[in-house]
């Protein structure tokens, strides 16, 4: 079970934290918050409480498991938190093991980006005939998916390979154009409930085929998001960790901190601060109120990987400006560990023999907080005792309640993205879509480049 340390966040202990005044005065406002978002029941909680998504998974899982490889094929929330799970709860080194290594598990590759060079290397390295691919676009629409879904449709084609047995599309309920072709073609597919946006789809079918799909315990994972939400309930501000983490957010954002750093002390959890970036960049970016008004509203969020951006960033963090709130991620007992040996004498290596890279590891991130601490510059940790699959579960339902009540502390609406809209038009337009030739765009009226 995760546990939360809010130490560094409050006087005495960091000079310029959250004084008990300021705290008491946010608590009414945070409790009254807590219960509209539980009065909502916003998509992401019923999503986990709807047994439907994990039987459909399980209807299909020796189909899945038949195959060695799988690919997904999506972008932003049809992609991060499945990147996520994967990465921490399968070996760094998953894709190199065998089959009977993984336990019959699949290989799993992500198509993202539209970067040629990473998309050619990944098609290179599986071999269709043995790989399961899934279009994972709820709009059915979004151009990086279904450029990539051509590339893949075309490559089974040329090589003989039954594209239907080979393709699964997880997409809207009734609509879109990957909803159509599936209709037509006979394709399997996967539901995205209609009200849940992408970022916040983690613990829908979005994330839990591709966990399945390499070993992750689904139900495990369910199970921790359902138990989180039971604390996240909880009006007492300082009995609910979502609650705590909004309102520290909210305190130090008056005090001129708009930016929040979150920092893994862990590679395997390193893809978490990906996920949340998304979470709390989209959710929390906005340039009207919920009355209307131009507030162009939000955080900033920064991702860090302890230990080695002490060498990179820790500078600015301690001596640069105070705009930051810090939320390291520890791990209590690593997978594995590595005993240090001793090779010299000298004092200036000594002192590292006998000690393990976990105990090294921790002692940076205790140096890190404290250091910050005494800079004046607050933080808090999530402790994981261990990285399994219920405490992930847990993760993603504390962050995404956390961003819930931000949403409704700086008066903004969490799930829409209107600011994300232009750009695609402007692509579609680039691109030569029907119907977007019009659209409008910046053009520079002077140039100013340098060859």
């Amino acid at each position: 079970m995760l546990r939360f340390d809010f130490s560094f966040m409050f006087e005495p202990n960091t000079k310029g934290g959250i004084n008990e005044e300021e705290f008491n005065s946010v608590k009414q406002i945070i409790s009254k918050s807590v219960d509209r978002v539980v009065k909502n029941r916003p998509a992401f909680v019923s999503v986990v409480f709807d047994r439907s998504h994990i039987d459909s998974i399980e209807d299909i899982r020796q189909w899945v498991l038949s195959f060695d490889s799988l690919v997904v094929v999506g972008i932003g929330g049809s992609n991060l938190g499945a990147v996520a799970l994967a990465n921490a709860l399968t070996p760094l080194n998953w894709n190199h093991l065998s089959k009977q290594e993984r336990n019959g598990y699949l290989k799993i590759f992500f198509l993202e980006n539209v970067d040629p060079d990473q998309s050619a290397a990944i098609l290179d390295e599986i071999d269709p005939r043995k790989t399961l691919f899934n279009i994972v676009s709820k709009s059915g629409s979004t151009a990086e998916c279904l450029a990539h879904y051509q590339i893949i449709r075309s490559l089974l084609q040329l090589r003989g390979i039954n594209t239907t047995e080979h393709l699964i599309f997880t997409t809207d309920p009734t609509k879109g154009f990957l909803r159509r072709v599936a209709n037509q073609e006979k394709i399997r597919t996967l539901d995205i409930p209609e009200n849940l946006g992408g970022r916040f789809s983690v613990l829908s079918p979005v994330g839990l085929l591709p966990a399945m799909a390499c070993g992750v315990d689904i139900k495990a994972l369910l199970d921790g998001a359902k138990d989180a939400y039971l604390k996240c309930a909880d009006i007492n501000v300082e009995k609910n960790p979502a609650a705590m983490i909004a309102a520290c957010h909210y305190l130090n954002k008056k005090k001129g901190r708009n930016i929040t750093v979150m920092m893994p002390y862990s590679n395997k959890l390193y893809s978490l601060a990906d996920w949340f970036r998304q979470l709390w960049a989209e959710s929390l970016g906005k340039k009207y109120s919920l009355t209307g008004e131009v507030v162009n509203e939000g955080l900033t969020p920064v991702k860090a990987l302890g230990a080695v951006d002490q060498h990179s960033q820790l500078q600015l963090y301690n001596e640069g400006p105070d705009d930051k709130t810090i939320i390291f991620l520890e791990v209590e007992k690593h997978e594995r560990d590595i005993l240090i040996p001793s090779t010299h004498k000298d004092d200036d290596i000594s002192y590292l023999s006998g000690k393990t890279l976990s105990t090294l590891l921790k002692s940076e991130l205790t140096g890190t907080e404290r250091a910050l601490a005494n800079n004046g510059r607050p933080s808090m940790r999530v402790v994981f005792p261990t990285i399994n699959a219920y405490d992930m579960g847990q993760f993603f339902m504390y962050f995404e309640f956390t961003t819930a009540l931000m949403g409704n502390l700086l008066n903004i609406n969490p799930y829409d993205q209107p600011g994300v809209e232009l750009s695609k038009k402007i692509t579609y337009s680039l691109m030569g879509r029907k119907n977007y030739e019009e659209t409008e765009f910046a053009e520079p009226s002077k140039k100013v480049v340098i060859d």
